[in-house]
């Protein structure tokens, strides 16, 4: 019975998360993930979970993911890739060559005072190129503790406003200093482009959207069950590097499919899996272990966050990218897809929101494969 209930909570508490973010502004402008993580953590750290909990908990956190890749990745146009503008492809590739520059340099300053650094390396890397998918396939593949993770994530989430409030203030005005302006162009924006907040879940149970769904998600198991195959034919055992790396390349691979392409909403299906994931990452970790490691790696985050975006405008410079691509670049890779609108935004420069959208996608596309290799290389 117990068991059950566990499972119930962990399937049906992002849903009301969502529900709230979708009825409460100030609930989703802290944003869900951030609200899963509170709950799991105060849920775990409360002593009230029952003792079958770590099965369950491991359960959901090898389950997700596998799930949750191919949704995510479903949704991906590689076609649109080969049409980005010159600048925004140069712009996109020395942000993660920065981004490696600096978790690279951070590695050799922290590597005597903090432990399991090769995985936070990789981690940040997944993070840092994608977003917090790829930090938790990471996660995943790599073993690390949930405490590292859920620390991880927590300095990331704070630093990060830090980066997205300076890029929305004065952030275009200081790099405007170093980088040319942009020059705008009259191309229309695409009509399936929101720039209104409209909630992204809406809809999702209607009949033409509902069903489709379910028909990605058979496909994301399935692509999860080959992976599991290739494992053990690969590796004689399950290997999450192996499982991880073949979800993603097939996934990829499906998403060229128009029929699987164009189905809605398989990104924010994922996401719910995310949430899952999230929640109970988080109740696995004790927050009386949060003390001892979290100084250095604050550290670590803030030298890769601003590290990066320091190097990212110097070389940017050098290349003769422009000031608002520079700009949505590093907020696609640093903060996410959802925030470049926003961005944009505050920028006064619609033109940007298509180059910072797909400069996002790729990013999450190859996040996997850069975060494992280098955390490895490290290791």
């Amino acid at each position: 019975m117990n068991t059950i209930l566990l499972i119930i909570f962990y399937l049906g508490t992002p849903v009301l998360v969502l529900h709230l973010c979708h009825r409460y502004r100030f609930v989703n402008k802290l944003g869900a993930v951030v609200i899963a993580y509170i709950i799991g953590l105060a849920v775990g750290n409360a002593g009230i979970l029952p003792t079958e909990a770590p099965q369950v908990q491991d359960t959901m956190t090898s389950a997700t993911i596998p799930l949750a890749l191919p949704l995510l990745l479903f949704s991906l146009n590689i076609r649109q890739w080969f049409g980005m503008a010159g600048k925004t492809l140069l712009a996109l590739l020395l942000g993660l060559v920065s981004a490696i520059i600096m978790v690279v340099t951070g590695y050799f300053i922290f590597r005597e005072t903090l432990p399991e650094i090769w995985k936070i390396s990789g981690m940040m890397i997944g993070v840092y190129s994608g977003g917090t998918p790829n930090m938790a396939s990471i996660q995943s593949v790599l073993e690390a503790k949930p405490e590292t993770y859920i620390i991880l994530n927590t300095h990331d989430i704070l630093l990060s406003a830090l980066h997205l409030a300076f890029i929305m203030t004065f952030g275009q005005k200081i790099i405007g200093m170093f980088l040319k302006p942009f020059q705008k162009t009259n191309k229309g924006i695409p009509e399936d482009v929101s720039f209104d907040g409209k909630d992204p879940y809406w809809g999702i149970f209607r009949k033409k959207i509902f069903f489709p769904v379910l028909g990605a998600l058979g496909l994301a198991l399935l692509i999860a069950a080959v992976s599991l195959g290739l494992s053990f034919l690969i590796a004689g055992e399950i290997s999450m590097l192996i499982v991880i790396l073949s979800i993603t390349t097939l996934s990829i691979a499906s998403s060229l499919l128009p029929q699987v392409n164009s189905i809605e909403k398989t990104f924010e299906t994922g996401m719910y899996f995310i949430l899952i994931f999230s929640l109970a990452v988080a109740s696995m970790a004790d927050v009386s272990q949060f003390a001892g490691s979290a100084p250095g790696l604050f550290l670590y985050v803030a030298l890769v966050i601003f590290g990066s975006l320091l190097i990212h405008l110097l070389l940017c410079r050098i290349f003769g990218v422009d000031t608002d691509t520079m700009i949505i670049t590093s907020t696609a890779l640093i903060l996410s897809p959802p925030f470049v609108p926003v961005v944009a935004g505050a920028l006064k420069n619609k033109d940007i929101i298509i180059s910072g959208l797909t400069v996002g996608i790729i990013g999450y596309a190859v996040g996997n494969y850069l975060g494992i290799t280098v955390a490895y290389l490290l290791k």
